[in-house]
């Protein structure tokens, strides 16, 4: 009844399907005859105030029920946002949603309150049904409040099925077919994540198989961040700037300078792969090398055994008679340096604000003939 009313809007088709359900219940008394089962008697009245005090033995029963709560709404609070900011082209604050959530579950802590979110069920549902505005949701609480308050029974023959095909009517639209073909289409590996964090769900319930997809998410973040791209630079004619030369087998390099790229974070995962990098962009120079210039600006973090390496890296090409200089580093990366004291090491004089200067007070200290 659902699907076949959803086409025409003027109808509710919801309201329809329901009360139908409810009638046809209560009047062959399907619930005690047939066996089905119905939502029953609500409890009359509003929730009492009450400060939730527990024990010491149930801290851990509860931290560890409530960290599950908690990345269950925070999944279902942000794919839903999100799908819902692609489909009604608006923005959305995750952070303020998280206020919001954090707020209501406070209230609803000191109210007997069920944990809150996003409901990935009754947002469709509310969508469904015609509601445009976040209002919608005021609206059902105080109907429901005028309900528990007037009229308890009034839904005690309303079968659970039908509510039930209410919620898979309405989440049908959120089945997202056509991005998961594009997806495939574009980044295989995304699709395949995708569908075992589906497959996690289905297999394993909703708390392991979230906790599954953000352990592949990090172990995937790691990897990218364990082996990132790398780039040694140079001149193309006709283009400002300094670009790759595995794209540009044209360019030029600058005599006995080698501008290395790293284009990510520098941490422990890959900290020495960084170093030999640059040590094979020295040994694979056309030229001797005299000084290293890092093209920093990718390089949005650096931690203790990243800046371990660089000193190592530091000493390493100062024994063969290379400089090592950085280019473009942000200024909270060169805080972090300083905290780990390598700024003396390196001195002031080795980071300069562009590529381009650097290229340049390398051409003016060693008298190089180079024509940029």
């Amino acid at each position: 009844m659902i699907l076949l009313l959803k086409p025409y809007q003027r109808i509710p088709g919801i309201l329809i399907a329901v009360l139908g359900a409810t009638v046809a219940v209560g009047l062959l008394d399907l619930g005690g005859s047939a066996g089905v089962k119905v939502l029953g008697a609500l409890p009359q009245g509003l929730p009492t105030f009450a400060v939730p005090w527990i024990g010491l033995a149930d801290i851990g029963t509860v931290v560890l029920g409530g960290c599950a709560v908690a990345l269950v709404s925070f999944a279902d609070t942000s794919v839903l946002s999100r799908t819902y900011a692609a489909r009604t082209r608006t923005f959305v604050d995750p952070n303020q949603e998280m206020i919001g959530l954090g707020a209501a579950n406070l209230a609803a802590g000191f109210f007997q309150g069920f944990p809150i979110s996003s409901s990935s069920s009754r947002t469709p549902v509310a969508e469904a049904s015609g509601a445009r505005t976040q209002v919608t949701g005021i609206v059902g609480a105080v109907a429901v409040a005028l309900l528990l308050v007037l009229a308890p029974d009034l839904l005690r023959n309303l079968p659970t099925s039908a509510l039930a095909a209410v919620v898979i009517a309405s989440a049908i639209g959120l089945f997202e077919f056509a991005d998961l073909r594009r997806i495939l289409r574009i980044q295989r590996w995304e699709f395949w994540l995708s569908i075992a964090c589906f497959a996690g769900v289905a297999v394993l319930g909703a708390i392991p198989g979230i906790g599954l997809a953000i352990a592949i998410a990090v172990i995937e973040f790691l990897w990218d961040g364990w082996r990132p791209h790398s780039a040694v630079l140079g001149r193309v004619d006709g283009i400002r700037g300094y670009h790759d030369i595995s794209r540009y087998p044209e360019g030029r390099l600058v005599p006995g300078l080698v501008l290395f790229r790293w284009d990510a974070p520098l941490f422990f995962a890959n900290a020495e792969l960084f170093q030999d990098r640059v040590l094979q962009a020295v040994a694979a120079a056309p030229r001797p090398v005299r000084r290293v210039v890092v093209a920093a600006e990718p390089v949005t973090s650096v931690d203790v055994t990243s800046a371990d390496v660089l000193a190592e890296l530091e000493q390493t090409l100062r024994t063969a008679g290379i400089e090592l200089h950085f280019a473009e580093m942000k200024d909270p990366v060169k805080d972090k340096l300083k905290r780990f004291e390598l700024l003396e090491l390196f001195g002031p004089d080795v980071f300069h604000p562009t590529v381009g200067a650097a290229v340049d007070a390398y051409v003016a200290e060693h008298a190089v003939d180079w024509e940029t």
